[in-house]
């Protein structure tokens, strides 16, 4: 027999509005949660996933969106048209959400006990003791480590994955039916996503409530929900059984996300993206074994183009004035090669030293000890002149594009800028040509060069931060989880025009990420960090197939398997 309906979305149409235009978001979608269950929405960004989400709670923008017409029953309650008085009573009494970024929804200045304490204080009669001491059982709950430390403690004394515990912990607080969990792990380490949904599924069997989760990732999913819906623009494009959906997807969109992700098992030349699919252009060419061993031997038959030896980066910490000064060692003892035209994949968790020892070959954060040569030549200690020939040559990719580009620069400029500081191009009409012609080979439009940052998306913001890098006709790219933001579809895009310009302009890239499926797709070599220690060095493939160290297993083991 079927669990009752707990949540019912009928024919619920949504725009946005300005005082010109008005633009439909969500049209005529339709869908059921049942009461005990764990139901996923998946879909890229701009697909309407996070507006249905906030249209359940009652927290649409006000002024700019309104519901055009439709329902949405919860609990056997009409939402649409409810009081903002009865909405705040439901809302994380019996509906609770989980953002995906807990550090802009946790209060910086409040220390987390006292954050959870609030919803209790506002939903419950309970008194300061009992309420406190419910705080410290939750933490306990959410297994978050000394509980006693972490309620007294504020948001950036912690984890990334203690702060998303935080955010569950303040959700479940007053048992709720329905619990919205908006992409809750993507910004995660694969060992610490797995944490997560674990704990996420053992709450939902202990209290029996029922989970919404909203993601882009469907291997994720795949490991996670009962049921699932896709969204694409807007729509509802297929529903239905988790496990069906995915194993005989209908709709070509649903068909692309499966497929956009890289495999583990199978290197294709190119990954598949959703226009690939939409158009049926679709090409099956895979690099084979004895390609890839072709490849190898001519790559490590060549001499190093960075050589890193025992190098290491500490940082001194006193905590007091008569106290011992203490050392924490970031990258310790670490020695690697990287060869011209290879692509060394450079993996681990959060805190385990791989943005730090890039930062160190780049001079950004100057290394304690140890050796870096370029080209045969050692680049540890150089000068303002010496340095800035360098830094023309190593170039870095960031995660956030939007974060290293001038908002008030046009992107036209912002490309010329380092041009005109290392002398590309003899005058600006020459860089100008230059900038169009890469714009064009990022897959951008010539008229993006008149154009400011906010007006372009994430992967087309990425695009802009790759044209920038390859201006100035680099040897050697940082690509420094540069695709970890970015949604399967738009990820494989990029994915697809590195490996392009890779091939075009001869690249040689230290490819950083926490995502090991897209590493291993990328990589040639594998270079496994740990507490700022090489863990496990050699091909990809073969640390894959048989990683010899326990950590490289589990990151290995926690990659979801859909």
């Amino acid at each position: 027999m079927n669990n009752p309906i707990l949540l019912k979305v009928k024919a619920l149409s949504i725009s946005f509005y300005n005082n010109e235009t008005e633009a439909d978001i969500l049209k005529n979608i339709s869908f059921r949660i049942l009461e005990n269950s764990i139901t996923a929405i998946v879909g890229e960004s701009g697909s309407g996933k996070s507006i249905t989400s906030l249209s359940v709670m009652g927290l649409l923008p006000a002024k700019i969106s309104r519901i055009k017409s439709g329902s949405i029953q919860f609990n056997g309650t009409e939402l649409v048209g409810l009081s903002e008085e009865t909405y705040q009573s439901l809302r994380g009494n019996e509906i609770a959400m989980i953002f995906q970024e807990p550090m802009s929804s946790l209060n910086p200045s409040m220390r987390c006990g006292k954050q959870v304490e609030e919803i209790l204080r506002r939903h419950t009669n309970l008194s300061q003791n009992e309420i406190k001491a419910q705080v410290l059982e939750l933490f306990d709950k959410v297994k978050l480590p000394e509980s006693n430390r972490i309620y007294n403690a504020y948001p950036h004394q912690i984890s990334g994955g203690q702060k998303q515990r935080v955010m569950i912990a303040m959700a479940i607080a007053c048992k709720p039916k329905l619990l919205i969990a908006d992409e809750p792990t993507t910004a995660l380490d694969v060992t610490v996503q797995k944490d997560i949904l674990d704990l996420l599924k053992s709450i939902q069997k202990e209290t029996k409530m029922s989970i919404l989760f909203i993601s882009h990732d469907l291997s994720v999913v795949s490991e996670f929900a009962e049921n699932v819906i896709v969204m694409y623009n807007g729509e509802i494009v297929e529903k239905g059984n988790t496990k069906k959906v995915f194993k005989s997807p209908s709709h070509n969109y649903t068909k692309a996300l499966l497929n956009a992700r890289p495999s583990t098992e199978i290197r294709f030349k190119r990954l598949p993206t959703i226009k690939d699919y939409i158009q049926g252009n679709l090409s099956n060419e895979i690099i084979t074994n004895a390609q890839r061993s072709k490849l190898h031997h001519d790559l490590y038959n060549q001499e190093p183009l960075l050589e890193i030896n025992n190098l290491e980066k500490a940082y001194f910490k006193k905590t007091g004035w008569f106290s011992k000064q203490n050392t924490f060692k970031a990258v310790n003892d670490v020695s690697f090669k990287v060869y011209p035209g290879e692509t060394l994949g450079l993996v681990g968790e959060s805190g385990c030293g791989k943005s730090t020892l890039g930062n160190a070959i780049l001079h950004l954060d100057k290394a304690t000890s140890g050796k870096i040569k370029y080209k045969g030549k050692d680049i540890t200690n150089l000068n303002k002149t010496e340095l800035r020939t360098i830094r023309k040559e190593i170039q870095i990719i960031f995660q956030d594009p939007y974060a290293s580009l001038n908002p008030r620069l046009m992107i036209g400029e912002a490309i010329m800028e380092p041009m005109r500081v290392h002398g590309i191009g003899k005058n600006n009409n020459e860089r100008k040509q230059k900038v169009l012609n890469i714009l064009e080979k990022v897959g951008l439009q010539k008229d993006s060069f008149n154009r400011y940052p906010h007006e372009f998306s994430g992967g087309q913001r990425q695009r802009i931060g790759i044209a920038r890098t390859i201006a100035l006709q680099p040897k050697l790219i940082i690509c420094d989880e540069s695709v970890s933001a970015l949604d399967i579809s738009v990820q494989a895009q990029v994915l697809n025009l590195l490996s392009d310009l890779k091939e075009q302009f001869k690249f040689t890239y230290i490819f950083i990420s926490h995502d090991l499926a897209v590493v291993k797709y990328m990589a040639d070599q594998l270079l496994v960090m740990n507490a700022g220690k090489i863990e496990e060095i050699g091909d990809a493939d073969a640390i894959f197939n048989s990683p010899s160290k326990s950590y490289t297993k589990k990151l290995i083991d926690a990659i979801p398997k859909g």
